[in-house]
């Protein structure tokens, strides 16, 4: 059997056991190539290379036995391999963090919110940075800013900090353990990324079981999805620098639970390759509504 026909053998055997995909792929045949490539230690964008190389028994067995783990566990694959990649960039990850997959990688790598920003974007807070992704993309997007990266998961900023050292960017990059903002009290940025737990409570009883196998802390946002949200919106301006600064927040399929929670905001939506309501863009100035008494 050769590469490629495996592939498409694998390929099969995970549609018909009807596992979920969005964890760094979105289909039955990319999953079975990513866990064949990893399988056989070839990289990832080489299936054109070695589509026609001829497979040992043992490699056919090893191969089989790994996708039949996907498939008997529902765990995300990239906890299978111990690596995720995002806007091409690889980072280590395990269960202790939800897989990298966040939209917000999308508007740092093409630019979308560099009109927002300027010469005086000096820091950067990554809010609920998990593995450490987003913190790691903006440093590398914005070579002259320094980045801070915080999270309430100790265990989660175990495997940040494992990101950080990979990519070489110990230097520029900056942990924080906290709740929200607390983490980096008294601190004050240009821009902050967020991408918080936003799943509504109904939204995570229905999840299937790949995304169950994440932590929970990263996904659940509360009845509405904007537990989180609510906290960090009225506390940002006071981590703000100025009334120019930025803040970034992805809610996912959010945005009717969001626009009922703060009616008199006027966010800027993102467009992203999952539509234009998924990400959205707030001034500092544009949050002035929501400021305490």
């Amino acid at each position: 059997m050769t590469l490629i026909q495996i592939i498409e053998t694998m390929s099969a055997r995970l549609e018909s056991a009807g596992v979920c995909f969005g964890h760094g792929t979105s289909n039955a045949f990319d999953e079975a190539a990513w866990l064949v490539l990893w399988q056989l230690k070839l990289p990832l964008d080489a299936l054109d290379q070695f589509a026609e190389r001829a497979l040992s028994a043992d490699e056919q067995q090893a191969i089989e036995a790994l996708v039949e783990q996907r498939i008997q566990t529902r765990r995300p694959a990239a906890y299978l391999t111990g690596e995720a990649w995002l806007q091409g960039v690889p980072f280590t990850v395990d269960e202790r963090v939800i897989v990298p997959r966040s939209l917000i990688a999308e508007v740092l790598a093409d630019g979308t919110i560099d009109a927002w920003l300027s010469d005086r974007t000096q820091a950067v807070l990554d809010l609920c940075t998990g593995n450490g992704s987003l913190a790691v993309l903006a440093a590398m997007a914005w070579p002259e800013v320094t980045v801070d990266a915080a999270d309430l998961s100790a265990d989660a900023l175990a495997v940040a900090h494992v990101n950080v050292e990979r990519h070489d960017l110990a230097a520029r990059i900056t942990i924080y353990q906290g709740d929200g903002l607390a983490a980096v009290a008294g601190r004050r940025y240009d821009l902050i990324l967020c991408n918080p737990p936003y799943v509504n409570r109904t939204s995570m009883a229905a999840l299937p079981a790949e995304y169950r196998a994440e932590p929970v802390l990263a996904l659940d946002g509360g009845d509405d999805g904007m537990d989180f949200i609510r906290t960090l919106l009225h506390d940002a301006p006071a981590a703000m620098t100025d009334d120019d600064a930025v803040l970034v927040l992805e809610i996912g399929h959010e945005r009717a639970h969001f626009e009922h929670a703060f009616p008199t905001l006027e966010p800027v939506w993102l467009p992203t390759s999952a539509g234009d309501d998924q990400v959205l863009l707030l001034t500092r100035a544009a949050l002035a509504p929501l400021k305490k008494p």
